[in-house]
């Protein structure tokens, strides 16, 4: 087959467009083109009045060697690239000791899958609850201000990333084509065929919720165990090697390779492994808050006479300011048509994050507003980012009033510094609710003095932006892990053989497809140390450095 690159069309052309732009292009009659299909499409929105689609398109065609000597001069027409995914080995019979996964987000569910395909039979172990248990607990918090510390948002099965945006792009490099394994399994599960090839894919919660439950089924079905509600407290490490783990109900399992996919909030998790000596790392993270604006004004702004399009659906933006003070500030897990949610795992702290559904037809458009930090700005070790964290949540579940509402304020009372007394004509989607205060104390003073300096900066960028009545809600804490457990290039710990940290929690990821993508990595490198061979060196670490929760 032949890869047609960078071929544009107006946004609202029809359907029989495409193959006559084909044919136009190659030069060729119809009947000799064969078949097409959609490897890529993506938006060319610099013009509001007059946008494009352009395709990348895998097509079938006679004497494709005579058009490839044809066009061998046009980076536009090549041969299509092989992205199928190929196992590193088989299992060959019964194992001594099965693989450990800790964790069952993205990256142990895509890590247990793999391992599961390969004959590899792992043992998942998830601190939380299976995924519809979950939501019922989860909307305990949102509905009732119950917080259940071992089933939220954070924790339970598909991770925080099944109450996100269900973002499926990254910025990370792939030449192994990982991801479009991981694509290709979410839409064997039941996501839309058209994550395979639009630019920006998304899914959304509701859906999530039947695609983790089908991709736990299949690893049952090749003879993988998820258990759930399995708490690992501590690790049993002998003469530097990892020989297994204990769980809160005093069970220990005894395993040479252990997946440690914690995701960036298990720091309990944390805390044990650092007490125990595996080497672990602060590394650099943001903070913020969460902005909403009525949807209809992102749209406008992004994308003029076309809002509305269905083809291009809500609008999103990404914005970035380099403020006066050294910082930068950005917008984070851009949410269009969807909701701020509660985020906390732990009691008497506020966390936000943003979510989803697939159809993003919410009134609101939200994103964090985030403020860039490294460990310069929390000395003290590995774990001084977790207590920073927990300083800032614990100060927004007071300005909330302490029953787990969040601190809320317009964005012109906060750039007049004054504290607000009620709402405009933006009403905020965080649930349960919004305490409106002044949130000037819920961030240190250099963020605060970032964020108020990007606002209006961002206003240039999308009118309304800075607009008074748009709401500010706090706190955006879980960018990222805000340590790293730092592995070698086989994929292991630096100091604890047969332990393999991998995903968001570990440092290793940011979002639902790369941690999908790490997932597939160190699987490949446990079932190859299984068969007793090396795991492939890999240049491209670390991966995405921030996190959109949709770890997603």
């Amino acid at each position: 087959m032949l890869r047609l690159t960078e071929l544009k069309l107006p946004l609202d052309h029809p359907p029989e467009a495409l193959r006559a732009a084909i044919l136009q292009r190659l030069a060729i009659k119809d009947d000799d083109l064969l078949s097409v299909s959609i490897f890529k499409r993506s938006v060319d929105a610099r013009k509001k009045q007059a946008m494009l689609l352009i395709y990348t398109l895998d097509i079938e065609v006679k004497n494709e060697a005579v058009l490839l000597k044809k066009f061998r001069n046009d980076r536009r027409v090549m041969p299509t690239p092989d992205t199928a995914y190929r196992f590193v080995g088989r299992a060959s019979g019964p194992l001594a000791s099965q693989p450990i996964v800790v964790g069952f987000g993205p990256c142990g569910i895509f890590a247990a899958l793999v391992l599961a395909q390969m004959g590899f039979k792992p043992i998942v172990l998830e601190r939380g609850k299976a995924v519809r248990e979950r939501t019922k607990d989860t909307w305990g918090l949102w509905r009732k201000h119950t917080l259940n510390p071992e089933s939220n948002v954070q924790f339970g099965e598909g991770g925080a990333g099944t109450f996100s945006d269900g973002k499926l792009y990254s910025q990370i490099k792939d030449p192994r084509h990982y991801g479009r394994k991981v694509l290709t399994e979410f839409v064997k599960a039941g996501a839309p065929e058209e994550i395979l090839y639009v630019s920006k894919p998304h899914i959304g919660t509701f859906r999530l919720v039947g695609m983790v439950e089908t991709m736990r089924h299949e690893i049952e079905e090749l003879g993988g165990e998820i258990r759930f509600e399995q708490r690992v407290t501590d690790v049993l490490i002998e003469e530097g090697h990892v020989r297994g783990v204990v769980l809160a109900n005093g069970e220990t399992l005894r395993g040479d390779h252990v997946i440690l996919a914690l995701g960036h909030s298990a720091r309990d998790t944390f805390e044990m492994l650092h007490a125990r000596g595996v080497f672990m790392e602060a590394k650099p993270f943001s903070i913020g808050f969460r902005i909403e604006h009525p949807q209809s004004l992102i749209d406008s702004a992004r994308l003029g006479p076309n809002a509305g399009n269905a083809l291009l659906g809500a609008a999103d933006y990404k914005l970035v300011h380099h403020a006066k003070n050294g910082r930068s500030v950005y917008s984070f897990c851009m949410c269009p048509g969807g909701t701020v949610v509660a985020a906390a795992s732990e009691p008497n702290r506020v966390v936000t994050n943003g979510m989803s559904q697939y159809s993003r037809n919410e009134r609101n458009a939200n994103a964090g507003i985030v403020v860039g930090i490294t460990p310069e700005d929390y000395p003290g070790g590995p774990l001084a980012g977790i207590e920073l964290q927990r300083e800032l949540e614990s100060r927004a579940f007071e300005l909330g009033g302490g029953n787990y509402d969040a601190p809320g304020q317009l964005v012109g009372d906060f750039l007049a510094g004054r504290p607000s007394s009620r709402l405009g004509s933006v009403e905020p989607s965080y649930q349960p609710g919004v305490r409106l205060t002044d949130l000037a104390s819920a961030l240190p003073d250099y963020a605060i003095e970032a964020i108020r300096e990007a606002l209006p900066a961002f206003d240039q960028q999308i009118k309304g932006f800075a607009m008074h009545d748009a709401v500010l809600t706090g706190v955006e804490t879980r960018t990222s892990s805000p340590l790293r457990i730092t592995r070698g290039s086989d994929y292991q710990s630096l100091n604890v053989k047969g332990l393999y940290p991998a995903g968001e929690g570990a440092g290793y990821a940011g979002g639902i497809l790369s941690a999908g993508v790490d997932g597939i990595r160190v699987a490949e490198a446990v079932a190859l140390s299984l068969l007793g061979q090396a795991a492939p060196v890999d240049s491209d670490e670390p991966q995405d450095p921030h996190s959109c929760g949709c770890a997603a």
